[in-house]
This record gives structure tokens, C-alpha cells and sequence, in this order.
């Protein structure tokens, strides 16, 4: 059920549905530089604070899993009390776990005289690696507060011949972003500002996020929301404990060996998805309506978006891993190596746009190729050249497979969408938002496992996202031929 926001006045200047616009595109902005910045800094900050291969995975899966298991809820709870109270929630409490991130540090750094560095002093909030990753953790969930509002604010004060526009705007901005997060990373570490280090990539959010809170404060329209609507603790919460459980097993068996610990992890978490199931076909409103599971197109779409989602987020944190591990690259320099990717994923973007309600599916099928080629483009490389491949020889790869991902990533979304009821679309929208998510968390923790812990990880990495792709080309036939029509 929609919350009720105040509409916009019929014949209000037009300058104030533009300015919420902006507002909404600056709070996603924001949130998906903090989500990337951890592929270029992750083995930085796990060198700082000693942290280990463990720190390494966990940096970037802990935001995506609080996000992805939290994302249907930050929605649900929005239209319960009012999409301008949870945006301002969100957008506060990400701020305020950003600049805590900042603050984390290694109690070893006081023996060697650092405890009084301006980045040292925490306030007593984090004294070691696993409060970086509860603080990421927390970033995560106020993330998922957050975003879900921006986009039902603009349904809200955007006509109906306008919405199109006004979401036509994100998917180049944010592909920007995407890439813009590593790149800002790798600046900040090496220019060292104040001797932050990569501190800094976390504390420019006092900036930012104070900028946004007033922006949303003072523009976003008020609303009273519907006390009517349901939110399903319990399906949430088996959610919640089924990924940290199949997440910590597959980090803690990767990093410290396959013992009893990480493998009844596994078995625990295997076994709190199925309890997960049962009560979705119980609940009064459940995260995932049962009715959406026994339609063959969405699940197809789903599991494709899942695997697909999986291979993608690993391919880029081994990417950026390759470049200074191997290549002996900067940050930097290792952020400017995957440009080429938000290259390719803005021209295609642009590209594609007008083209999915008639191509439908094919056009999926053309950006799984092109993914799939780039990949095996690189694995080809690396198998010849190794430490010795010269940086100018991955342009050409790495910009076919943002070619790829920007044919894919918004198609993907609407063709799974495309043979449901109307009815079912709030649900099916917020399903396949998390599950995106949660595919980032499982993708990144799976990828770099392979990557960290196998003789020529590189290789072997890369060949898994290859299969993952290669899968995905299959699963393509059994989705919905045509997209929704769109409203312009």
C-alpha cells in the first residue's frame, strides 16, 4: 500500500520536482560511492589494521548483506511511516557509520606511537578489524532505509508522462558513480590528506552526508504513511541469519581451513533458508509473495539476476585485487584500470535504452556475450602474460565487459518483469533489488575466496565468473520474451 505523500501542486513550478530529483540522485550517489570504495582500499585497510584475507571479504560483502536482507524491509517501512521520516533516518544513520568506519583502528597501532594520530582517536568506538566490518554492516542497513524512499517519493511528485524521464537519469549517473567510488578511493589513499590515508574515504561523508540531510530536510515532501502496513520481523530475521550464516562459513572455511565451525555454519544457514521458505508461504505479507515463486519467468529472471549479479560483483573485486597484488599497481592507478568499465556501461546504457521493449530478452542475451567475451578476453591474458601484462593491453577487455554490464544490468530488471500483473510489480521490484544485493554480498565472498586461497587464483577466478555467465546465457530462454511496456 503507498504511503500518502502531499502532491505537488498541478501548476507548481517545475524546478521543485527537479530539485527532489536531485536530492534523491545525490542520497543514491552518496550510497553506492561508500558501496565501491571498498573493491580498490579493501587490501589497504586490511594491511592497516591487520586484518588479514578475512577483512578483505568481508569489507565488501558485509554492506551488500545488510543491504540486500534489509532493502524489502526499508520499503515496507517507509509506507508505514512515511517515506521522508526513513529517508532522513537513513541518510543520518549512513553518515554516522561512515565517519565511525573512519574511526576504526588496530589496538597494536599504540605501541608503535600512532594511538594519537587525528585518524586514531575513536572516541572508544572501534579498537580492532571486526569493528570495520560491524560499522560496514551498519552503513549497509541505514543504506537500505534509504534508497528504497528515494524512488517511491519520485512515483509521488512525478506525473506519469514524466517518470520515465526523471528515472532515465540514474542509470548513467550512477554507472558514473559505480566506477567514481574506486576512483575517488584510490585519489584519497594516496594523496594521504592529513595523514587520513584511506580514513579519508570515509570521513568525506561529514561533507556529503551533512550537505544531503539539509538538502532532504528542506525540499523532500511531507507525508503521513499507513499505519495499515505490515512488516515481517520473523521472515526477516531467518533471512538475515541464513546469509551471515552461509557468509561466515564461507569466509572462516576459505580463511582458517575447513573445520567443524564453518561448515556447520554452512549447515546452519542451509537450514535457516529453508525455515526462510516455509514462512513465506505462511506470512500475512511476506518479504516474497509465494505466487511470484510459481511463475517460470520470474524465477528464471530472478536466479539469472542472481548468478549473474554473483559472478559480476567478484570479476570487479578481483579486477581491482589483480591490478596491485599482481600488476603492482597503486590505487590509483588500479582505479583508472577499470574506467574503461563505466565507459562501456554508459554508452551501452544510453545505447539500450530505447531498445529493450523491443528486443526483450536477445538484447540480455547480446550483454551476457559480451560480458562472457571480455572475461575470457582477460583470462587469456593473464594465462599468456601474467605479472608481465601491460596495463594499456586491458583497455579493450575491460570496456567490452562494461559494454556488457550496461547492456544487461537495467534489462535484466525489466524482461523478468515482464509477463506479471501489475499488482505483483511492488513486490517483485523490492524481491529483485535484494536479491541483487545479496548476490553483490555471496559474489564477492566467493570469487575472492577462489582468488585468495587457490594456486593462479587470478585464472581460476576469472573461470568461475566465465561459468557463471556462461550459465546465465541459458537461463536467458526460460525468461519472459518482451519487457513491460513503459510510461513516458
Amino acid at each position: 500500500m503507498s504511503t500518502l505523500l502531499a502532491p505537488v501542486p498541478p501548476h507548481s513550478a517545475d524546478h521543485r520536482r527537479w530539485a527532489v530529483l536531485a536530492v534523491v540522485l545525490f542520497a543514491a550517489i552518496v550510497d553506492l560511492l561508500d558501496a565501491t570504495i571498498t573493491n580498490i582500499a579493501a587490501p589497504t585497510i586490511a594491511a592497516d589494521l591487520r586484518g588479514g584475507d578475512a577483512l578483505v571479504q568481508w569489507l565488501g560483502a558485509s554492506y551488500s548483506l545488510a543491504m540486500g536482507v534489509l532493502l524489502v524491509v526499508g520499503g515496507r517501512l517507509g509506507d508505514r511511516f512515511g517515506r521522508r521520516r526513513l529517508f532522513l533516518i537513513g541518510i543520518t544513520g549512513f553518515t554516522l557509520a561512515s565517519i565511525a568506519c573512519g574511526l576504526a583502528f588496530d589496538p597494536a597501532s599504540i605501541a608503535c606511537g600512532l594511538a594519537f594520530d587525528p585518524a586514531s582517536i575513536a572516541c572508544g568506538l572501534a579498537f580492532d578489524p571486526a569493528s570495520i566490518i560491524a560499522f560496514r554492516l551498519l552503513q549497509g542497513a541505514f543504506g537500505a532505509l534509504l534508497i528504497p524512499q528515494g524512488f517511491g517519493i519520485l512515483g509521488a511528485v512525478f506525473p506519469r508522462d514524466e517518470i520515465g524521464k526523471a528515472f532515465g537519469v540514474f542509470v548513467p549517473a550512477l554507472g558514473l558513480s559505480a566506477i567514481g567510488g574506486p576512483i575517488l578511493a584510490g585519489l584519497l589513499i594516496d594523496a594521504n590528506l592529513f595523514g587520513l590515508g584511506w580514513r579519508s574515504m570515509f570521513l568525506i561523508n561529514i561533507a556529503l552526508g551533512g550537505f544531503a540531510i539539509g538538502l532532504a530536510a528542506r525540499l523532500l515532501p511531507h507525508d503521513t504513511g499507513d499505519r495499515t502496513v505490515t512488516v515481517d520481523g520473523l521472515g526477516s530475521g531467518l533471512l538475515a541469519a541464513t546469509m551471515i550464516g552461509l557468509l561466515y562459513g564461507l569466509v572462516e572455511g576459505s580463511s582458517h581451513g575447513w573445520t567443524l565451525r564453518p561448515i556447520l555454519s554452512l549447515a546452519v544457514g542451509a537450514g535457516l533458508f529453508a525455515l526462510f521458505c516455509l514462512r513465506q508461504r505462511a506470512a500475512v505479507s511476506p518479504l516474497i509473495e509465494p505466487s511470484l515463486l510459481t511463475n517460470r519467468g520470474f524465477t528464471s529472471g530472478l536466479l539469472l539476476g542472481l548468478v549473474f549479479n554473483a559472478a559480476v560483483s567478484g570479476l570487479l573485486f578481483v579486477l581491482s585485487l589483480f591490478l596491485q597484488d599482481v600488476l603492482h599497481r597503486t590505487p590509483t592507478q588500479a582505479s583508472l584500470g577499470l574506467a574503461p568499465i563505466a565507459a562501456g556501461i554508459i554508452v551501452s546504457s544510453i545505447t539500450v535504452h530505447n531498445l529493450i521493449a523491443r528486443m526483450g530478452r536477445t538484447l540480455i542475451l547480446i550483454g551476457l556475450t559480451l560480458t562472457l567475451t571480455g572475461t575470457l578476453s582477460l583470462l587469456a591474458l593473464v594465462q599468456t602474460q601474467g605479472s608481465d601484462l601491460a596495463g594499456w593491453a586491458l583497455i579493450l577487455p575491460v570496456f567490452v565487459i562494461g559494454l556488457g554490464l550496461g547492456t544487461c544490468f537495467g534489462t535484466i530488471y525489466e524482461v523478468t518483469l515482464g509477463d506479471l500483473d501489475p499488482k505483483e510489480s511492488g513486490s517483485a521490484s523490492g524481491s529483485l533489488s535484494a536479491t541483487q544485493q545479496l548476490a553483490n554480498s555471496v559474489g564477492a565472498a566467493a570469487i575472492t575466496t577462489i582468488y585468495l586461497h587457490t594456486s593462479g587464483g587470478t585464472a581460476l577466478s576469472l573461470a568461475a565468473v566465465a561459468a557463471g555467465v556462461f550459465v546465465c546465457c541459458g537461463l536467458v530462454r526460460l525468461m519472459p520474451r518482451k519487457a513491460q511496456p513503459r510510461l513516458h
